[in-house]
């Protein structure tokens, strides 16, 4: 089974966590076999732009030591062999450039989500 895991909201929890929960989630899958592939649209497209981890987090003496991590994330995704997408006008929505992807993420056009959305069984939107 093919699954495309959809990812349009962005920063849910990397400022508690370590990690952005959807895409520790598909690592983890994919280490079990899982056959991913995910698509990173709407305001998660900043995620195929990120350069830099997120800022560390103290409240009341309380300090979050593993910010994430969003580029090395995708690193990871793509190292493992899961294809990273990005949706080319929510990019330009936003201002962003494609020129500016992480090394490995493909832009796609909402066009061209038809032969992305028919190459997997499953989608799941997250």
């Amino acid at each position: 089974m093919k699954a495309l895991q959809v990812i349009d909201q962005a920063f849910r929890t990397t400022t508690e966590e370590q990690d952005d929960t959807i895409l520790w989630l598909t690592q983890s899958m994919r280490g079990a076999g899982g056959h991913l592939t995910v698509l990173l649209s709407g305001h998660a497209v900043y995620y195929a732009t990120q350069h830099q981890t997120q800022p560390a987090l103290t409240i009341a003496g309380w300090a979050q030591t593993q910010p994430a991590n969003l580029p090395r994330d995708i690193g990871n995704l793509l190292h493992s062999g899961v294809p990273v997408f990005a949706v080319t006008e929510d990019l330009e929505e936003r201002g962003l450039d494609r020129q500016i992807l992480l090394d490995g993420v493909q832009a796609v056009s909402r066009q061209g989500l038809v032969n992305l959305y028919e190459s997997v069984d499953q989608i799941w939107q997250w």
